[in-house]
């Protein structure tokens, strides 16, 4: 039987990109996420209502599916004195607040004399990802999950002990204590 929105995946998985594993929860904490609520990239979400439960396949996921084209307008030079105290190195992420008061992920691209070169696209943007994906559990959610978008697995413990897994980076990766 198909997946259908709104109901909660587990899920197994391991992603690559130019044949090199960029993300994996293979052994580690399953990815939990409700189908519909946008909490994984579309192009594994669509792939994934087309399985079932105990099911195991290879999901190809084209940049426009996953984190969007490379986008050339999205790099910024940025004056070196707004990094004083910080050691940059090319390739380093960097985290900041985005207007709308979110976190935003940057990735320093070339240090110049006196500006740095900053790249807004997501590390992923404009690669096509592989997916090794194995259908752990799929449940109907409950009314509080419907409410608040949020499966159980993932809600934060009240007593201030537990861990939780959230999507996130690539194709959901799951930020296990500290997730959003």
């Amino acid at each position: 039987m198909a997946i259908a929105a709104n109901q909660i995946v587990s899920i197994e998985y391991e992603v690559k990109s130019n044949g090199e594993v960029v993300d994996s929860n293979v052994g580690g904490e399953l990815l939990t996420f409700m189908i519909g609520k946008e909490q994984v990239i579309p192009g594994l979400e669509e792939k994934i209502t087309e399985m079932s439960m105990g099911e195991a396949g290879e999901i190809t996921v084209p940049a426009e599916k996953a984190y969007g084209e490379y986008n050339d307008e999205a790099l910024q030079e940025v004056p070196k004195e707004q990094f004083a105290g910080i050691e940059l190195t090319e390739g380093m992420a960097l985290y900041g607040q985005s207007e709308d008061g979110g976190t935003v992920q940057v990735q320093v691209k070339e240090i110049k004399d006196e500006t740095v070169l900053i790249d807004y696209n997501h590390p992923l943007a404009g690669q096509t990802l592989l997916f090794a994906v194995t259908i752990s559990n799929v449940r109907d959610a409950t009314a509080d999950e419907l409410m608040t978008g949020i499966p159980a697995e993932n809600a934060h413990s009240h007593d201030g002990g537990g861990c939780c897994s959230s999507e996130g980076d690539s194709a959901g990766s799951g930020h296990g204590c500290g997730c959003n």
